[in-house]
């Protein structure tokens, strides 16, 4: 009997895949359609599969036929620009063979026509119009349905989507507090689409007010607790007419502190009162009035290593992380590319727009997005005014971009890459991750774990400080 799209895991293949960790096993990703980017991704699981045939189909679909442990995959895809029967995969000796099938316009991987391809871990597959990525391995969870195709699942709020199955675990956590009380803190580094998922947390509280974002590291030191907790006539110099302030403005709605770890000690201190009494006094008033909100706060900061510093009031913090989520750098996210790149073009353009030239599709995942999503919403943006309403081609995108360089000062020839600055958030991951090689002596797979980060991240970390693992073991 074919097993569909989005069926869930037999009874048997629950058994194999009993206990909480996850199991590696290989996956085929679609990524992106170029004619159809809102359509969004799918992410197939090539665990017991012996061959799949990809080719044009009326729909999207993926069935499957054949035992559990010999399946035969078949992926369907609504590209006029694919054959009927377009290429093929099959495992040889524990490798995986892609064979073009005598399409009419060829396959091509990382950008290269090719009849036959050994496939490695993260390579661009472009069959027509549409680009597949192929994964070694994805660790997927016991329960999880064997194919998820985001192009028939819309429930999701923007923002709570991936392909990512251990962040997928985290999303669904969050999820279920959104429409809870519990205080929400969320960490990232910049760019990482932290008030998108706020938003999304507000979407799903079923809260009757307004969704109010505060920038904390915006606000002039002199303005916080009046711009936050508002303010009666005559206060102080300047202050013309009584203001409500953003705390009384999400009353019964959702109030976002953005960049939570740049708020002034004096202000920590009036936040933490009206986070404890649920009442706010505007400044030159003297009775307090009471209020009703969900706070979520956000910071690219390490909140943890400043209240251990001192930089952060202690109380405060234990009032804001009620559920705590880190967010992931794009890097580490990778497998959801082509869903933010069809989640934002549908933020950028209108719903009938062309989509994408497969050149310049090529180039947004050669690129290294180090300023993550808000630097590929921006590229994006441009890319949709410059292209005039026409299909987004290779020209409209930013020149580094096409490149497939990030734009940077050219650097001192004198200076070695080992003596130029660190950012400031780059000197506390440094010494954070300095402390940890101490603490687990150098293991990879501790360090990754006490972190809440993959393996591969922490490496590049290492190897980005220029530290060796090796001289903290005994």
């Amino acid at each position: 009997m074919a097993d569909t799209a989005g069926i869930t895991l037999s009874v048997a293949d629950r058994e194999r895949r009993k206990g909480d960790g996850p199991t590696p096993r290989p996956h085929l990703i679609l990524a992106l359609e170029c004619s159809r980017p809102q359509a969004l991704s799918a992410r197939y699981d090539l665990g017991g599969v012996m061959g799949v045939t990809i080719g044009r189909g009326r729909d999207r679909h993926a069935e499957r036929t054949g035992e559990s442990g010999r399946q035969e995959l078949r992926v369907s895809v609504p590209d006029r620009w694919m054959s009927s029967r377009h290429a093929r995969l099959e495992q040889s000796f524990g490798r995986w063979i892609l064979t073009d099938t005598e399409s009419k316009n060829g396959t091509l991987v990382n950008g290269d026509v090719t009849d036959r391809a050994v496939l490695r871990d993260r390579d661009m597959v472009e069959l027509g119009h549409t680009l597949f990525v192929f994964r070694e391995s994805v660790a997927t969870f016991a329960g999880e349905a064997r194919d998820l195709d985001l192009s028939a699942d819309r429930t999701r709020a923007p923002g709570l989507v991936t392909l990512v199955p251990e962040f997928a675990r985290k999303l669904d956590k969050l999820a279920q507090v959104a429409n809870s009380a519990i205080p929400i803190l969320l960490q990232g580094d910049s760019g990482t689409g932290k008030e998108v998922v706020a938003r999304a947390v507000h979407t799903l509280s079923d809260r009757r007010g307004e969704f109010v974002a505060v920038n904390c590291g915006a606000i002039p030191a002199s303005l916080v607790e009046s711009e936050l907790f508002g303010h009666k006539r005559g206060a102080f110099s300047g202050a013309l007419e009584d203001r409500a302030g953003m705390v009384r403005a999400a009353d019964r709605g959702t109030l976002f502190l953005d960049e939570i770890g740049d708020l002034p000690a004096s202000s920590q201190a009036a936040l933490l009162r009206v986070l404890q009494q649920r009442e706010v006094t505007p400044v030159g008033a003297t009775r307090p009035i009471p209020i009703d909100l969900r706070v979520v706060a956000a910071t690219h900061r390490n909140l943890d290593a400043m209240v251990q510093g001192g930089g952060f009031r202690q109380d405060l913090f234990a009032r804001l992380a009620g559920f705590r989520l880190d967010l992931p750098a794009l890097c580490e996210r990778l497998d959801d590319l082509g869903l933010l790149i069809g989640s934002l073009h549908g933020r950028v353009t209108n719903s009938d727009h062309a989509g994408f030239d497969p050149d310049a599709v090529r180039a947004l995942f050669r690129y290294p997005w180090p300023l993550n999503i808000r630097e590929l919403e921006q590229a994006l943006a441009t890319a949709a005014v410059l292209c005039g309403g026409e299909c987004i081609g290779l020209d409209h995108l930013p020149e580094h971009v096409r490149a497939g360089k990030t734009p940077s000062v050219a650097p001192d020839p004198s200076m070695s890459s080992s003596s130029r600055p660190l950012s400031a958030d780059e000197l506390k991951r440094r010494d954070e991750l300095l402390a940890h090689l101490r603490e687990y002596r150098g293991n990879i797979s501790a360090i990754a774990r006490a972190m809440g980060k993959d393996r591969k991240q922490i490496q590049r970390w290492i190897k980005r400080y220029r530290l060796r693992a090796q001289d903290f073991r005994d």
